[in-house]
């Protein structure tokens, strides 16, 4: 992996990104957008790992973006979690949560090989270079 300057730059978020965007579409419209508590929370997870990504990255240090990175992970699964209540409910249709929960393991796969790399990495992190 080269270096990576910016957060916007990491795979991981681009995922992270394309998954809420599709979790916001799927939740916009029908009886999904009136069910405002799963509506909600579903967003605000999706929303989660974004940041987490984002902020881990920012803290320039790899024992802290672990932290967020494994917190990101854990919001990758609430959003699956709350995808079986979507489709319990008959908010969206069976290929579209499969569809969104294929999307939802592709971001955590990446996350989590984002985190492998961190673990072996004899690099510290940014905040840790030499002015």
């Amino acid at each position: 992996m080269g270096v990576v300057r910016r957060f916007e730059d990491l795979e991981a978020w681009l995922k992270a990104r394309e998954l809420t965007r599709e979790v916001y579409r799927a939740s916009s419209g029908g009886r999904f957008s009136k069910d405002f508590a799963l509506r909600d929370q579903v967003r605000r997870a999706g929303v989660s790992i974004m940041s987490n990504i984002a902020e881990g990255f920012e803290r320039g240090g790899n024992k802290e973006f672990l932290q967020f990175l494994s917190v990101a992970k854990a919001s990758a699964g609430e959003v699956r979690s709350q995808l079986y209540v979507a489709v319990d409910q008959g908010y969206i249709a069976e290929d579209e949560f499969t569809r969104l929960c294929g999307l939802a393991k592709e971001t955590s796969r990446i996350v989590s090989g984002l985190m492998a790399y961190l673990r072996k990495s004899k690099k510290m992190g940014s905040k840790y270079r030499q002015q």
